[in-house]
């Protein structure tokens, strides 16, 4: 924060505290009866009046409590510009304590079960519902509660996996993360040649298409497809290609949704968690995904 907003803010909270007091003293001062009275403030509504009466003293030591309250907190945490506090207090500061003191109080835990392989952890009752907590904090955003997926989002509980569903490369999914690209094709085939190659790829699943227009795309298809989908359109896994050859969509299985995957194509991020997550933790992650499929 440049010096000018600093000041900015400092002189507009003091100003604020300061006019506070003064209203509080003010209108303190200005009570014409100090003591309870009959006396009323001279407007009467639906038959009540109000009584004149002065502010119970209580409530004005709250008030001025509150004051106090405020100048000592300002004093003490940052709260005045670029001010820091007596403290020297930061959120970050506090999360990392924090952090530190629960790594310290499960890392026993954690431990324990980096011993045993992401198989094993999906075995284990204890382990799965630790895992599926951690699940629910950093993975269910996008893969959703369950872990069913979403539109864009990979369904983890069926047997259909972009990188192969083993432990390992799951747990390494999640530390590294995945960058899947399908390249636009439109100014490539153009729009006949799109029709053409989304008919032949529905018809791998077994869907209703036009015969004829299906043949002229699996021609299309081998000549500029099977690099990363393969000849038998079972896909790569090291390419992270999805295989075609089932009903597993991931953008949608209609004429249109395939059709605009083709013409425009898809990017999709997996973030890397090794940066938010300690491996221990990773690992059981993955041993709940794991499990989720079986």
């Amino acid at each position: 924060m440049t010096s000018f907003w600093s000041a900015w803010i400092s002189v507009i909270t003091i100003a604020v505290i300061v006019g506070c007091f003064l209203l509080v003293v003010r209108t303190r001062k200005s009570e014409v009866f100090k003591d309870t009275t009959t006396e009323t403030v001279g407007h009467t509504f639906d038959g009540i009046s109000e009584l004149d009466n002065p502010l119970p003293r209580w409530w004005f030591n709250m008030f001025i409590l509150s004051i106090v309250f405020g100048i000592v907190y300002l004093f003490l945490y940052p709260g005045l510009g670029n001010y820091k506090g007596y403290l020297n207090w930061t959120s970050y500061n506090q999360w990392e304590e924090e952090m530190a003191h629960a790594d310290k109080h499960y890392q026993p835990v954690f431990s324990r079960y980096a011993q045993l392989s992401v198989e094993q952890i999906s075995n284990d009752e204890k382990a799965r519902q630790i895992g599926q907590r951690m699940f629910a904090n950093n993975c269910a955003l996008c893969h959703g509660q369950g872990g069913v997926g979403a539109f864009g989002f990979p369904n983890l509980t069926d047997t259909n996996w972009l990188y192969g569903g083993d432990g390992s490369t799951i747990e390494t999914t999640i530390t590294n993360g995945r960058n899947g690209a399908m390249p636009p094709w439109g100014a490539v085939l153009g729009e006949e040649g799109i029709r053409n190659v989304t008919s032949y790829v529905l018809s791998l699943s077994g869907q209703e298409v036009n015969p004829k227009l299906a043949a002229q795309g699996k021609v299309t298809f081998a000549s500029t497809c099977v690099a990363c989908h393969g000849a038998d359109a079972r896909g790569i896994a090291a390419l992270g290609a999805p295989d075609l050859s089932d009903n597993t969509w991931l953008y949608g299985g209609s004429f249109e949704q395939v059709s605009h995957t083709i013409r425009q194509g898809r990017s999709g991020v997996m973030p890397a968690h090794k940066s938010l997550l300690s491996q221990d933790k990773i690992h059981l992650i993955a041993g709940y995904v794991y499990g989720l499929s079986r």
